[in-house]
Parts: C-alpha cells; structure tokens; sequence
C-alpha cells in the first residue's frame, strides 16, 4: 500500500499546493491535517468535499478544528472521513479516529492533540491512544499526533512504538529531519511540515505575523499569498503485514 500523510494545509495557497501535487499522483490512502485550511483557522465543509475531491481520503485536524462551526454536522458524519482530536472533552460533535479500507487492507486513523503549551483542555492523549487502538484490529494504524512539544511527540512514539504503523506529529508546520523506524517498528516523524506559502512565517503573512512578535501587539494573522507554494510530508510503503517498509519525505517546492 502506498499512503501519503500531509503537513497542516494553510489556507487557500495550501489547498492548491495539495490539489496540483495530488494530481496522477496514485496514492492508495492521502490523510492531511486540514485544520488551517480556511483563511488559516478551521475547516469548512465545501473545503473538505474539495479536498476529497482532489483526492484525500482522511482529513485530521486539531485545536483549530472548531473555528468554523459549520464544520460541526460534517464532524457527525463519520463517512465524511473528517476527524477531530480523539480527546477533547465528551459532548463535542465529531470523533477522532475512523477506519477505511485502502489497498486491500483496513486502516485505522488516530487523531490526537497534545497537552504541553497546548493551552488545552484535552485528556490525556496516551490513554485516549491506548482505549481507540485496544478496540479495534486493523492491519494498519497511523496516528496524527497534532502537538506543540517535540518531547511529547517522542513520548507517544515510544508509547505506540508495535502498535502503531506510522506515527507523524503536525501543528509546528515546520517539517522536521527525525523520520526514523522506532524499536518495535513504528515508523515516527515529529512534524509534517506544512502545505501553503513558502515565503511566510509558518504559512502566514510575515508582516502581520513580525508585529506581533516585535511589538508585542495582539492583531489578526492573515495567510501569506506570495508567490511559491510548498508540500511538505512523507510518503509510506507499508507491506501487506501493516509494516512500513520504506518512505520519502516530501519537501516539495511547486
């Protein structure tokens, strides 16, 4: 099976970044991070059904997934393939995991979010990881593991390292160069990366972005729209035993 995991979407730039990189591309399974893909906070759902008709088969999201409400019925459609962080507290719309079948095998996605400097009020993203995976026997198990802390990440690779296929952290939308097989077999990344603007600050206008930081002034970030689109993420061969047994990390320049 190939499967294709991508970095966080970043508003429009993102999404035609992903629909021009996904043409002919051939993928059995694409799952992106389409939590920054409207105006770069929150998804909507002619977004989504644009997405999938590019050719993403799962959307994962994050702390930003509740920006556009109008997303909240689609959360409840578990066929749409849309997910929400796995523990965030009872009573939100939506789910965070959803199985699908893709070259001959059955995949289960896992979306969780991290606690540290997460400002969050989500559960705790091991436990969450161990009841959703306890559950069910799939023949491939990827997990976006959407946190701000490198060392949580690397805690959850460790945790699900056997258990997990492949484990990618998003939500810094800066790729980074861990991409290795754990102990066990896990094949583990601490970032995606991103998929938007190649001349911004992590995909937003850096002017907007640097008056913040040098001045100390809260303001609305604004997408970059400059010229120059970016794919960032990896690309997996998984065997038919559910074992990743090659990948490529993408760093595209479009």
């Amino acid at each position: 099976m190939k499967l294709l995991l991508l970095g966080d979407l970043v508003g429009r730039p993102g999404r035609q970044a992903v629909t021009s990189y996904l043409e002919g591309a051939g993928f059995d399974l694409v799952i992106a991070n389409g939590e920054n893909a409207a105006g770069g906070f929150g998804i909507t759902p002619k977004i989504a059904r644009s997405l999938q008709k590019a050719g993403v088969g799962v959307i994962t999201s994050g702390n930003h997934i509740w920006a556009c409400r109008e997303i909240f019925p689609v959360l409840e459609d578990y066929s749409a393939h849309v997910l929400r962080p796995a523990n965030m507290p009872a009573g939100n719309p939506g789910r965070g995991w959803t199985m699908v079948k893709a070259g001959g095998l059955e995949v289960l996605v896992v979306n969780l979010q991290g606690r540290v400097f997460m400002n969050s009020s989500a559960s705790c993203p091991f436990r969450e990881a161990d009841r959703i995976i306890a559950a069910r026997q799939p023949d491939v198990t990827v997990v976006d593991f959407h946190a701000e802390a490198t060392s949580e990440k690397q805690a959850m690779g460790f945790h699900l390292d056997g258990r997990a296929t492949v484990l990618a952290g998003t939500h810094t939308h800066v790729l980074t160069a861990d991409d290795r097989l754990l102990p066990g077999g896990t094949l583990y990344i601490s970032d995606l990366g991103m998929c938007g603007c190649q001349r911004g600050i992590i995909g937003m206008d850096p002017e907007a972005s640097m008056e913040r930081l040098l001045l100390g002034r809260p303001g609305r970030l604004k997408v970059s729209e400059a010229d120059g689109l970016m794919v960032n993420g990896i690309s997996v061969e998984v065997s038919s035993e559910g074992r990743a047994v090659g990948w490529e990390v993408i760093n595209e320049r479009l």
